[in-house]
């Protein structure tokens, strides 16, 4: 597989065959309806998102290969039959006008691996992918895709619903704060040390007197254990536990999403996301700082605590300005699937519910070109007028059916946005969006 990576990334590029359509406004209303963009401006030019869309085979078998096809078909036929795209960056010259004809070269990037991922043992597939038209570069693209082995083909996941917390007298503030979307830590009524877990005495002072405050949620990660075997009820593995410093000084313990098991680093920043498992459990996990909106401050903590807090925002005013409002998409299963659809990806896993679950996935998920088309949907409706050069996309946890994506963002400045989707499992995706000055 490695000599045949070789050969593929030694050919440099290649032609990848005509597009299969010109420019057009069926495709584009088509795109648009699903995916909820009222952009005037599609009516003359065509979303820059879309520009892997008119290369797209869609369900035409008869397609000559592309440069990646060998090393995918190799990869199938070893039993990495699971596929599910990892990151995307794009970058436009200019928007594509209607009735424009396109041709497209790819050259092969690369391939990683083995790797273990929580979808399995796979190996990454890099490739990249220019349009033009008229001979004029109009697009590039770095596409990745995981090829996996899938988890049924090695034993099923663990299955069951979650442990339920014991919830008493002294721990019930814990556990009606996560529901209140509030993160508590018990504090001594008289000497005023924080504790966690929860107990009926102060370890310091042995005051039983007690109260709560709501705490940040910012931490760094002390340790953690990546859980293999045995199965553990509602838990697919590997996942990571980890042992969190809070910044007011305690420890908690949680799950580490959105970060694969080999890039947890002890010491590493980290920031608490409140998982609804079901209406009657929310459960405190961590994610790497950054992949969140900022929490607010913590209420009730020390005054040296606030005090640091205050500074931090008097000296970045232009960030607190930046931040955009949010937007929330439903991801019914309607939406799942006429967007793929609309994007003219025929990936089973993003229509056939059976399918996507014998790969390992609890349901059919959003594919990429969606997350693209909404990430480009997103800012332009927060900045109407601004002008796309292009698009970074990292996905992490899936984007699954009967679940809701968020989007929040921020313009770092005049030319670059942030923007983060999540969803209850964490986040789906990280973006850098950049505009034309």
């Amino acid at each position: 597989m490695t000599v045949l990576a070789e050969e593929l990334t030694a050919l440099g590029e290649r032609p990848a065959g005509p597009c299969p359509d010109p420019v057009n406004a069926p495709m584009i209303r088509n795109w648009t309806q699903a995916l909820g963009d009222h952009d005037a401006r599609w009516a003359e030019t065509a979303p820059p998102a879309m520009i892997q869309v008119w290369s797209m085979p869609g369900l035409n078998r008869d397609k000559p290969g592309t440069i990646a096809d060998r090393i995918l078909a190799l990869l199938n036929e070893s039993g990495f039959t699971g596929v599910v795209a990892t990151n995307c960056e794009q970058t436009y010259d200019r928007y594509l006008r209607h009735g424009e004809e396109l041709r497209s070269t790819m050259r092969f990037g690369g391939l990683t691996g083995p790797k273990r991922t929580g979808l399995g043992e796979g190996y990454f597939v890099t490739w990249h992918q220019t349009w033009y038209a008229e001979g004029e570069r109009v697009a590039e693209m770095m596409f990745r895709v995981l090829k996996f082995r899938p988890r049924a083909a090695g034993g099923p996941p663990a299955k069951g619903r979650r442990a339920r917390p014991a919830i008493g007298p002294d721990t019930r503030f814990f556990w009606d704060g996560l529901r209140d979307g509030e993160l508590r830590v018990q504090r001594c009524a008289e000497c005023g040390r924080l504790r966690h877990p929860p107990g009926p005495m102060c370890p310091e002072c042995h005051a039983t007197k007690r109260e709560h405050v709501t705490v940040s949620g910012r931490g760094t990660l002390h340790s953690y254990v990546v859980h293999h075997h045995p199965p553990v009820p509602g838990f697919d593995p590997p996942f990571v536990v980890a042992l969190v410093d809070l910044e007011e000084g305690v420890r908690m313990v949680g799950d580490l999403l959105g970060c694969p098991p080999d890039q947890v680093r002890i010491g590493m920043p980290v920031e608490a996301v409140l998982q609804k498992i079901d209406d009657d459990l929310v459960l405190p996990q961590w994610r790497p700082a950054g992949s969140a909106p900022k929490p607010p401050p913590a209420q009730g903590a020390e005054p040296a605590a606030q005090g640091a807090e205050s500074v931090a925002q008097g000296t970045e005013p232009a960030k607190a300005a930046a931040e955009l409002a949010a937007l929330s998409v439903d991801l019914t299963p309607t939406f799942v699937i006429s967007t793929a659809l609309a994007t003219r990806d025929f990936t089973p896993v993003h229509h056939d519910t059976a399918l996507a679950r014998a790969q390992g996935s609890t349901d059919i998920f959003l594919n990429i070109l969606t997350t693209m088309g909404l990430v480009q949907r997103y800012v332009l409706e927060r900045l109407p007028g601004a002008v796309l050069e292009g698009v970074s996309v990292r996905l992490g946890v899936p984007a699954y059916a009967g679940d809701t994506l968020t989007l929040t963002g921020r313009a770092l400045d005049d030319r670059t946005v942030e923007v983060r989707g999540a969803v209850s499992l964490g986040d789906h995706a990280i973006a850098t969006v950049r505009l034309k000055g």
